[in-house]
This record gives C-alpha cells, sequence and structure tokens, in this order.
C-alpha cells in the first residue's frame, strides 16, 4: 500500500471485485487522479479493510466470495454509519430485484458489466459534484432502454445472433449517454466498444457494417422509414454506422 503522504489530493478508492486482469484495478492503479487503497474479492476482507482504510468510494461487485456485496455493504453501516464512503456497484446482475436493494440499502450508483474505467470516473465525479447525487444508474432503467434497441433491431432487421448486433447495440447506449461520441467514432467509440468485447477496433466497425448490410438485404427498409418518419433511405443506399447509430440514439433521447 501507498503511504499515506502519497494519498493527500487524490479521490480514495477501493475495488471490491477480481483481482485478476480487471481493468479497473489497472486503470485505478495507474491515474494521477486516484488513490487505490486496496482490492480484494473476499466479502470479509472488504468489510473489515473499508473501516480501516476509510476510502471515498468503493467500487463493489455484487457477487463476492465469503459475504456478498450487500452484506459488506450493511457491516460498514454498521461500522462507519455517516463516516461510510459512497458505494458504487458493479455488476452483471440484471434482475431489478438487486438494483431496488442496492438503492434502499444506499448505494449511490448500480452500473452495469462491461463497463469502460472512463465511465466509471465520470460516475464518480458526477457525484462529487453533486451532479446526481440522488440519482441510481440503475439496471432496471438499462434494461427498459436494452429493449427499446432490441426492439427497433428486430422490426428492421438485424438478427440478435450475430455479433454486429451487440455492437450496435452498445454503440447506441454510448451515444444516448454522451451524444457528443458519434463526431469521434473512429477514436472513441469503437475503442471502447473493443474494449468491453476484448476485440479489436477493425472487427467491430466491420461487425456493425455487416448487420447494416444483413438488415438490407433482408427488405425491410419500409420499417426503417417508418420509424423515423422520414423516406431516407431506399433499396440501393444504406446508411453507415455513425449514421444509424445517430439516429436510433436520438430517437431514444427524443423519447426520454
Amino acid at each position: 500500500m501507498e503511504n499515506q503522504a502519497s494519498h493527500k489530493g487524490k479521490i480514495r478508492i477501493y475495488i471490491a471485485d477480481k483481482v485478476e486482469d480487471n481493468p479497473l484495478l489497472k486503470y485505478f492503479r495507474e491515474s494521477e487522479k486516484f488513490a487505490l487503497l486496496g482490492s480484494s474479492s473476499n466479502g470479509e476482507e472488504v468489510a473489515k479493510d473499508i473501516p480501516l482504510l476509510k476510502p471515498d468510494f468503493l467500487i463493489s461487485e455484487v457477487l463476492l466470495s465469503g459475504i456478498d456485496g450487500f452484506e459488506v455493504l450493511e457491516k460498514i453501516k454498521e461500522s462507519m454509519g455517516e463516516k461510510m464512503p459512497k458505494i458504487i456497484f458493479v455488476s452483471n446482475l440484471t434482475h431489478s430485484g438487486f438494483v431496488n436493494k442496492a438503492i434502499n440499502e444506499g448505494a449511490s450508483y448500480f452500473m452495469i458489466k462491461p463497463i469502460s474505467p472512463e465511465i466509471l470516473e465520470e460516475r464518480i465525479f458526477d457525484l462529487l459534484n453533486n451532479q446526481t447525487a440522488n440519482k441510481v444508474v440503475s439496471m432496471k432503467n438499462d434494461k427498459q432502454l436494452d429493449e427499446r434497441i432490441s426492439n427497433i433491431f428486430i422490426s428492421i432487421g438485424i438478427p440478435a445472433h450475430i455479433k454486429g448486433y451487440q455492437f450496435l447495440r452498445e454503440a447506441v447506449k454510448l451515444a444516448v449517454e454522451k451524444p457528443e461520441i458519434i463526431g469521434s467514432i473512429t477514436k472513441q467509440l469503437y475503442p471502447t466498444i473493443a474494449e468491453r468485447f476484448e476485440t479489436s477496433s477493425s472487427k467491430v466497425e466491420r461487425g456493425m457494417r455487416h448487420a447494416i448490410e444483413v438488415a438490407w438485404n433482408r427488405g425491410k427498409i419500409e420499417n426503417i422509414n417508418s420509424l423515423f418518419g422520414l423516406k431516407i433511405y431506399n433499396s440501393n443506399e444504406k446508411p453507415t454506422n455513425g449514421e444509424l447509430i445517430a439516429l436510433i440514439a436520438d430517437k431514444m433521447i427524443m423519447e426520454g
């Protein structure tokens, strides 16, 4: 562990999650803005470490060995009270009951894996700036967005079994969250998605392009035009990856 003097001016965090090949650990360990106080995948160890180390933030998976993240949270509340750190849960769990429990227990966010370290960092600074102190990015809301995007993809003929479907869905979600990313597809959007799926930017681009070609070959162009209320495409004119992502993301944003 770093000595306490090296923590001055930094945001102190603890990560309760798997230790091996964890991109969050590498990112925050190397960041000049953060002091990574410790990490463990064992819930009992986490519950002992937090009152001693007193981090500003605990980034925790729900599924830990020994005791789970919710029980860790309970133990921390008992021992630290109002001095407990802000809690951000990051998990693959999809049931809205987990999110509701996190909210009721006092977590600040519930984020869905895979997440990029950069987006997690944004959430941390949001909380520090009190911009979203009373908000929770819930699995329930994300699931609703997933369903809306999936319904659009099905209607325009993009099959769920191909990789480009997953790439496009993540891209739309990113564009809803950060609309400005559409202006930097090659430098930001493709690399972010590639990192999440452990692949390359070029494969992300090709996968999306293939998904659009499959949709056009299925001949559901009228569905696309009716979806956006405009006769903007024909059988000989396909949208670029960026155009389709932007159109769907704009529709999601306008519909709230």
